[in-house]
């Protein structure tokens, strides 16, 4: 049993120890110890001072080389997309200065932004899947009777072809077929398709734009203001695996009715569009890729890939392994 005597020695051993403490500290340790903490604060001062200069200088380096893209550009892109009319169609929600910043360099290198589109969250939304399924269904005699073949068992590739064949739909006068403005309006109806604007023809290119977006509620708060919406929606999460089959499912339907497409994203991980594309053979050898779009050197990028993809050459662009850093440039 711990009687008081114990506490009594517990409590001058604390006292002593601490007395100690004192008296050391005030002593002959006081001139080393501060000295010693001096030099560390002055050592950390200056490995602050160095980095905080190697970061000034790799930050003017950057901005230097992003002058220098976009003063070239211009010569870069020039001619590149003449007479070519191109939908640009975002999956789900893309930031709106991605989307611009994207839509100036097809503008650049002389493309007619015919559309500007959006696949809404809900393409990913799996409560909504069996919806998807239905409709894409009941939209598949109209797309054999327009020539598409479509997947079976894959609605979100079934619902891509409409939506392209819904862009790109050409009558014998060279406007938009009377099938497009039909799919057009009943996407819109299931609200499967947004666009920016009336569309005044149809396209003969495709620019999908993907964004990487992280686990949790997806939110719509960059992108571009929508017709009708008056409220942003919060969807349940799917995961990004899920996320990514539907996507996939998506680029495979554009390419079957487009015939040329640019899929352009951040290519975060294995999950994302642009990676899933580049790692299956097949459908990296009909589209195009171009990672890093949320820099210049990607978007610009996206209009040379378009014009080499037009003129027969699909490849993969960016700084990843085992990809190509710029398109070949059109012949003259």
């Amino acid at each position: 049993m711990i009687d008081f005597r114990y506490h009594l020695v517990s409590l001058i051993s604390v006292f002593l120890a601490l007395a100690v403490g004192i008296i050391l500290g005030a002593g002959p340790l006081q001139g080393a110890l501060g000295e010693t903490l001096t030099r560390q604060v002055d050592t950390l001062r200056e490995e602050r001072n160095i980095l905080r200069a190697q970061l000034d200088d790799t930050t003017s380096r950057l901005a230097a080389d992003e002058a220098f893209l976009a003063a070239a550009a211009p010569r870069l892109l020039d001619e590149t997309l003449t007479g070519r009319r191109v939908a640009v169609v975002g999956l789900g929600d893309v930031p709106s200065s991605v989307r611009s910043g994207v839509i100036d360099q097809l503008e650049t290198a002389g493309a007619e932004v015919v559309v500007s589109a959006k696949l809404p969250t809900n393409w990913t939304d799996v409560d909504e899947e069996s919806t998807r399924t239905t409709v894409a269904d009941g939209l598949r005699n109209t797309l054999a009777d327009a020539g598409v073949e479509t997947i079976e068992d894959n609605a979100a590739a079934t619902l891509a072809s409409a939506v392209t064949l819904a862009l790109t739909g050409t009558d014998s006068t060279g406007e938009r077929s009377t099938t497009a403005l039909d799919l057009e309006q009943q996407l819109e109806t299931f609200g499967l398709l947004r666009t920016a604007d009336d569309q005044p023809v149809p396209a003969t290119s495709v620019v999908l734009l993907s964004t990487a977006a992280e686990p949790g509620a997806v939110e719509d708060t960059e992108a571009e203001p929508e017709p009708g919406e008056s409220e942003t929606a919060t969807l349940e999460p799917a995961s990004p695996r899920y996320v990514g089959d539907v996507w996939t499912g998506v680029v495979v339907g554009v390419e079957q009715v487009a015939g040329t497409a640019v899929v352009a994203g951040p290519a975060a991980d294995g999950d994302d569009v642009v990676q899933r594309v580049r790692s299956d053979d097949d459908l990296a050898r009909e589209v195009s890729t171009v990672s890093e779009v949320t820099e210049l050197a990607g978007r610009i990028t996206v209009p040379l890939a378009l014009a080499a993809a037009l003129a027969g050459h699909v490849d993969q662009y960016g700084t990843e392994p085992d990809t190509a850093v710029i398109p070949p440039m059109p012949e003259d």
